[in-house]
């Protein structure tokens, strides 16, 4: 998360074409300044110096704030610290959110935040997540549109966030078998050693699910942990209905042949 907002900037500067010293002129602030905020290095920057940077290449500040101080607060920054920053600049006024994104936002929000919560197994950090990733996607929005289907890039870009805050295992591959505790527990079965053994044999099954192929791993998640309706599965991820029927197909052959335990299979 440090410094998410920091790809989204660089990325901005060398498609705008303005050249370091150009940014100098336009931000005022020095050039050593500005190649210590842009490569990421040493110590984390105000406000400040970054809203200058965020204004001088056109980006909203909005997103970009939000970013920054929750970034801030990664970096160990206190909370005095952050606040006093942000007071130090004159807040922005009458920055509109783009219609489209704000609808994007409001229809994934409920599918986003479970399919994170899957993973993060907590709706706190859940909301986080799906927020800054909701800003990230804001912050670079002009280039989302620019793709072929701005739907499929929000999904990936959410993928791409929840996983690198997931819980790993030795391989490498997301660490999906705690999200079993909750699904045994829904459950509620009175049986003390009944209910270890589900969640011995789920947890197992939730681990095998994370060998699938990313998209089919997806879809898996969404159907059969998040609860997400067959017919809405496509306008989430962003695939065809009939490539999200393939998938699904394939991962519940693929989980069969991985694990062909009677207890999953349910």
């Amino acid at each position: 998360m440090h410094r998410t907002w920091l790809e989204p900037v660089r990325n901005r500067l060398v498609a705008s074409g303005l050249t370091l010293e150009g940014l100098v002129s336009r931000s005022g602030y020095s050039k050593t300044r500005l190649s210590e905020l842009l490569r990421g290095k040493g110590y984390y920057p105000g406000w400040e110096i970054t809203y200058s940077v965020i204004r001088a290449l056109d980006l909203p500040v909005s997103p970009a704030l939000r970013l920054w101080a929750a970034a801030a607060e990664e970096a160990d920054k206190d909370k005095d610290w952050i606040k006093n920053r942000i007071r130090a600049v004159q807040p922005p006024t009458g920055e509109d959110q783009p219609v489209a994104h704000l609808g994007l936002t409001q229809a994934m929000w409920q599918p986003y935040t479970a399919y994170t919560r899957a993973f993060l197994q907590s709706e706190q950090r859940a909301r986080q997540v799906v927020v800054e990733t909701y800003d990230i996607l804001w912050l670079t929005w002009d280039t989302a549109t620019l793709t072929p289907d701005t739907t499929r890039h929000a999904w990936l870009l959410l993928r791409s966030r929840v996983l690198a805050c997931a819980a790993k295992r030795p391989d490498g591959r997301p660490d999906l078998r705690a999200a079993a505790f909750s699904t045994v527990v829904q459950a509620d079965i009175p049986d003390l050693a009944e209910r270890l053994h589900r969640i011995d044999v789920q947890a197992q099954f939730f681990d095998t699910i994370t060998r699938l192929p990313p998209d089919q791993m997806d879809v898996t998640i969404l159907r059969y942990l998040c609860g997400i309706p067959a017919d809405a599965v496509p306008g989430i991820v962003g695939l065809p209905p009939a490539i999200t029927h393939t998938l699904d197909h394939h991962a519940r052959g693929a989980l069969h042949e991985l694990r062909p335990d009677p207890e999953t299979q349910e």
